[in-house]
């Protein structure tokens, strides 16, 4: 009796304490808005080429399409907010001009800016005969400038292929395939969808035959790149320092597109002074001087560093400085650590990341943790998610990783809103990396309401690269996956490398009981 008074009187007081504070609220409004930030979850559009890209830092979504839709008037077929949000003002379904980026103000609890723009890829060219180099087409300015050789009378030069604008663009006039006078600036106008853009071409002769236009130099591989008058003998020719004979880069590394070219040098030895030149037939373009890098390898790659910190095991020596981390951190919260060292390894020595994805916590109270190692730290804990930092400095460029893994996949048990279509069917294991050239290293957030993902599309990207198994593997197989590099002259500022038993562990879905062992990961610098 005496304990169900006691019951009784806590339950009344906490009633109490709550009438109070209610009571409290209604006389003066004090109370702080909850901050929760107002996303785009998903957002589509009709006629897409792909998925959006959605960056809750810099509150940006970016639309892809192929050049034959009209960006003046997308229509966007669905898209989903952070639970209680809402758009403000005029909404986005009715049909949009994004020819150029428009601003959407999301409003919960306070209002959030928002920009949404249009990725449009539309195959753009201008040659002429006897053209030295390729155009360049400057979109914004809607300007061409191109030369020819000055043999060439300028008074009338053959236009041989010209396309500004997208597919199925009427120009006027129509100067394809016509003998022009470039002796001055020519306008043409360019129709599509009852709208006209307004180009101007300049096109002037230049006395140089052959132009070495710059070298690229990573560490065992080098990008030269030369123009010339197209349809003659074209090529890079290359010596180390010092020495007296050329070696001529064969055709099978050479890439021509008109009078421009490209030699890709491969086998170089790193950390050593190169010369190369451009040529066309027997005329020399200038010397370029360039340095190669350093083969750089990544610390504990092999993965043989461990210690127990309590119940979480972290992939380095104690005391030592961390590169990698796991999401042990955030599994712990409800579990035990399920990433985890291994002595069932690819030599049959050291060790090695044993990654397993489990329901870890009970019921409603619990959440599926794929198993998972990454370069870069855990930040913190945000309710059941986690905040990650993906990167560690670097500026070498890698052209392949190599690796070993075994995998044993499960039926996918456990998906969030979006991927319920999964369950049942086996889960996949992933090892991916990326080169970024971002000021600081990217942050992961796994919470839907400010969900933020790693997306390979970003303008920050440099080159990236995957594998992926959804099947058994039951012994250590050899792994590579090759980098691709958006472009030869950006240098990287961070390298991402993660490997995961469930490929979307960062939404929570994958198979419980998938379990995938990776082992001595390798960077490699040549082709």
């Amino acid at each position: 009796m005496m304990k169900m008074i006691c019951k009784i009187s806590k339950s009344a007081t906490f009633i109490s304490l709550c009438l109070s504070f209610l009571f409290a609220s209604c006389i003066k409004d004090d109370i702080p808005y909850p901050y929760i930030q107002a996303n785009f979850l998903t957002i589509n559009a009709e006629t897409q080429s792909r998925g959006s890209a959605i960056d809750t830092v810099r509150r940006s979504v970016t639309l892809y399409f192929p050049e034959t839709t009209d960006i003046y008037n997308v229509k966007i077929s669905d898209y989903s907010l952070t639970p209680g949000s809402e758009i403000v003002g005029d909404g986005i379904m009715n049909g949009i001009d994004l020819s150029s980026p428009l601003n959407v103000t999301l409003r919960l609890y306070q209002d959030y800016d928002w920009t949404i723009s249009a990725s449009q890829d539309i195959a753009r060219y201008f040659t002429l005969a006897n053209q030295v180099g390729s155009a360049v087409i400057d979109v914004p300015a809607r300007r061409v400038v191109a030369y020819v050789s000055d043999k060439s009378d300028i008074r009338s030069v053959l236009v041989e292929s010209i396309k500004l604008g997208p597919e199925g663009s009427v120009m006027t006039p129509d100067i394809n395939g016509q003998h022009v006078d470039f002796s001055d600036e020519v306008t043409v106008r360019v129709t599509n969808y009852g709208r006209t853009d307004e180009w101007t071409i300049y096109v002037s002769t230049t006395e140089s035959s052959v132009t070495t236009v710059r070298a690229d130099a990573w560490t065992s591989v080098a990008w030269v790149y030369g123009i010339a008058e197209a349809g003659h003998n074209n090529g890079v020719e290359y010596r180390l320092k010092g020495d007296s004979d050329w070696t001529v880069v064969p055709e099978g590394w050479m890439t021509h597109d008109g009078g421009s070219f490209h030699a890709r040098i491969i086998h170089l030895d790193p950390l050593t002074t190169y010369e190369a030149r451009a040529f066309s037939d027997s005329d020399r373009g200038e010397t370029v001087e360039f340095t190669t890098g350093a083969q750089l390898q990544v610390p504990n790659s092999s993965f043989d560093d461990w210690w127990l910190n309590g119940k979480v095991w972290n992939p380095w020596s104690e005391g030592a400085e961390p590169y990698w981390d796991t999401g042990n951190k955030g599994a712990t919260t409800l579990g035990s650590s399920n990433s985890i060292p291994t002595d069932d390894t690819s030599t049959g020595t050291g060790l090695a990341a044993h990654l397993e994805t489990r329901f870890v916590g009970i019921g409603p109270f619990g959440k599926l943790a794929a198993g998972n190692i990454f370069v870069g730290s855990y930040v913190r804990t945000d309710g059941t998610n986690g905040v990650l930092s993906f990167g560690r400095p670097f500026n070498m460029r890698p052209t392949k990783i190599r690796g070993y893994m075994k995998y044993k996949t499960a039926p996918i048990s456990n998906a969030t809103e979006g991927f319920t279509d999964l369950i049942g069917q086996p889960d996949t294991c992933t090892v991916w990396c990326a080169l970024i050239d971002s000021p600081e290293p990217f942050e992961i957030r796994t919470n839907p309401r400010n969900r933020q993902l790693f997306d390979p599309s970003l303008p920050i990207v440099v080159a990236y690269g995957r594998i992926q198994y959804g099947e058994n593997i039951d012994e250590y197989i050899p792994f590579e996956f090759e980098l691709k590099y958006n472009s030869t002259d950006r240098v990287p500022t961070y390298i991402l490398i993660a490997a995961s038993a469930s490929k979307y562990g960062d939404y929570f879905t994958g198979g419980a009981g998938a379990v995938m062992n990776v082992d001595d990961l390798e960077l490699i610098y040549d082709y």
